[in-house]
């Protein structure tokens, strides 16, 4: 028996590699192709026949004629009737000796949009898989559709709405960009067109010379609609703005701008009204002219804007998740449907963009906004370098399709941030290497991370990053939750949701989750319909209850429901109607700190059976 580690070591593939094993008794697999089109649609991974699963270990079996599996693999590979991209590469396949066993190793890479969807079997609607923390799954239909607008080479924008016209856009807005323009560009010969030319020259209008389909386009209304117009059109069209800077926990958010028949919701309106927010408050001098127009603007407000636009202009509109943007006292975090159209890596490095809306980056550009020769990017991270606050981080998730950059505002380790790292290592902090302090510190600032978010801050191979974090989680100094690369590993007791996980609660419903999904063993009162457990919903009914509580309210609530018995946090949020997040951060680490809580293994804060209840003084 092997654990996982020894056998990814043996394979010489690191912790942060998504891994399938399989047998292969009877010869190749038929559930391999769900699998080699889950990789590919996903963020890659490998296949490893000759392995079998037994009680949590795995034992290296080998297969016995590996060459002829190796054939039948790849006679079957490049049939597009099974296959319906060769997505793998000769050198993708190799045989590995483990004990003397013969394994057959398939490494199956990430494919190109343009390659998306890889299905199996000639139809993309049954035969699409992605792969999540469970292994593979079949794609809805919406999310077969997203991948394959993102594979063609028309832009998406440029699609010619049927039934809209110039009466679904609003008077208002097309006025206020002409004048905008005409402030900027005061000679410019588009200025002299007439509405309808106008809109034709900004890629608003459109007409098919192949089709001879003529109308406005979805830049058109995206840029200048109506809200019945939008939502006409784009029934899950989405824009949320929001501002959350105050520390009481029980207030969501301090301002919020979304859809609500107010305004015209269109990205024109929504740009205007959110970057003059965004860049309030900023500690950096700035100028204004006649116009009310910045003059002399630092580099931050030049970099908030990139990422405003970049937000705007990127996103696909026709998806159902929302754009998402949120200043945080300690950072500003955009996220908008669509994943990245070219490597996370060469997002970093600069010089190449693949905008999916080119008619919605040439509206902004001719009102002086966003770039187009891919140095976007690297404005933003010349701002924050510039300031010496901590390099932004970019996450994709596959399975909601979304891109999230998160500006961190704060330097990269703070005297605060210091204490709480020496609270955490002890007497061990100064035998810490620079890689490890970094790491500790990004999990501290980030509240979760992974290899890749490690990667722009360090020269390091992400194999030896990947052997660091697997060295943090053995002494206790980070949490781990997940495998492969969806492996993310959090700061001790912060439970805070990933990247996405505001997104992932939008998904879900606005109830509380079911406690008995999530029920940990530790507790005492397994079963939610015991008269105990009824008896701990109705003390806590009147915190459950209102949206709104005070804090002091909550505390006093744990410690009533915590005399005498151990519960775990997901019992605690059910119980409150909390978030586990929110529980955890604004009430549970505090109150053991203050010595009003102890935990059932305070050596090891990560224990699946960790519980909490009032300490006895």
């Amino acid at each position: 028996m092997m654990t996982l580690d020894q056998l990814l070591e043996a394979l010489n593939l690191g912790e942060d590699q998504d891994v399938e094993f399989k047998t292969a008794d009877g010869g190749l697999p038929k559930s391999i192709w769900e699998t080699i089109s889950a990789f590919a649609n996903t963020e890659s991974g490998f296949i490893v026949m000759g392995v079998a699963e037994r009680d949590g270990g795995f034992v290296v079996e080998g297969v016995r004629k590996p060459e002829i599996l190796r054939k039948s693999f790849w006679d079957t590979h490049n049939n597009p009737q099974k296959l319906s991209q060769a997505i793998c590469g000769e050198d993708d396949v190799s045989v590995l000796t483990v004990d003397g066993r013969r394994l057959l190793c398939i490494h199956v890479p990430r494919a190109h949009r343009q390659q998306r969807p890889v299905f199996i079997n000639g139809n993309p609607l049954l035969g699409t898989y992605k792969r999540n923390y469970e292994g593979d799954y079949r794609c809805s239909e919406a999310e077969v559709r997203q991948m394959l607008r993102d594979a063609g080479d028309e832009p998406l924008d440029s699609l010619i709405l049927d039934g809209f016209d110039l009466d679904d856009l609003d008077t208002e807005t097309l006025a206020a960009y002409r004048n905008r323009f005409a402030s900027r560009d005061p000679d410019h010969p588009f200025l002299a067109l007439n509405e309808a030319n106008f809109l034709e020259r900004l890629g608003g209008l459109r007409r098919d010379r192949r089709s001879g389909a003529e109308g406005l386009t979805l830049a058109g209304l995206l840029m200048f609609g109506r809200e019945r117009s939008l939502l006409d059109a784009l029934p899950h069209f989405h824009l949320d703005y929001q501002e959350q800077l105050s520390s009481n926990p029980e207030e969501r958010w301090t301002y919020r701008l979304t859809i609500d028949g107010k305004w015209a919701p269109n990205l024109f309106n929504f740009y205007y009204r959110v970057y003059p927010r965004l860049v309030d408050g900023l500690d950096v001098p700035f100028k204004l002219d006649r116009t009310a127009t910045r003059l002399e603007e630092t580099h931050v407000h030049e970099a908030l804007r990139e990422a405003l636009v970049n937000a705007l202009i990127h996103a696909d509109h026709q998806s159902s998740r929302p754009i998402n943007i949120v200043k945080r006292p300690d950072a500003f975090i955009f996220q908008n449907p669509g994943r990245l159209r070219i490597p996370r890596e060469q997002l970093y490095q600069g010089g190449i963009t693949d905008p999916r809306n080119p008619n919605l980056q040439k509206m902004f550009q001719m009102l002086g906004l966003g770039e187009k020769a891919g140095s976007g990017f690297q404005k933003i991270l010349r701002a924050w370098r510039e300031q010496h606050w901590l390099i932004p981080a970019v996450a994709e998730n596959a399975a909601l399709e979304m891109t999230r950059v998160w500006l961190p505002v704060t330097s990269m380790i703070p005297d605060d941030v210091e204490r709480e790292l020496r609270a955490l290592v002890g007497d061990a902090y100064a035998g810490l290497d620079e890689l490890e302090r970094v790491i500790l510190m990004l999990a501290h600032r980030f509240g979760e991370i992974g290899n890749a978010d490690i990667q722009p801050y360090r020269r390091e191979h992400p194999r030896d990053i990947g052997t660091k974090l697997k060295l943090l989680v053995e002494r206790g100094w980070l949490g781990k939750h997940g495998h492969g690369r969806g492996t993310r590993y959090r700061w001790p007791q912060l439970g805070a949701p990933d990247l996405f996980g505001e997104t992932l609660e939008m998904e879900r419903s606005e109830h509380v989750l079911n406690s008995s999904q999530h029920r940990s063993p530790s507790s005492q009162h397994k079963d939610a319909n015991s008269p105990d457990y009824e008896a701990l919903r109705a003390m806590a009914a009147p915190i459950r209850e209102r949206q709104r509580a005070k804090p002091a309210d909550v505390r006093a609530t744990i410690l009533v429901l915590c005399s005498g018995v151990y519960l775990s946090l997901r019992e605690l949020a059910e119980l409150l109607g909390r978030q586990p997040a929110s529980v955890q951060n604004h009430y549970l680490t505090p109150m053991l700190k203050e010595g009003v809580l102890a935990q059932r293994y305070p050596g090891n804060p990560n224990h699946p059976n960790q519980g909490y209840r009032k300490a006895e003084k």
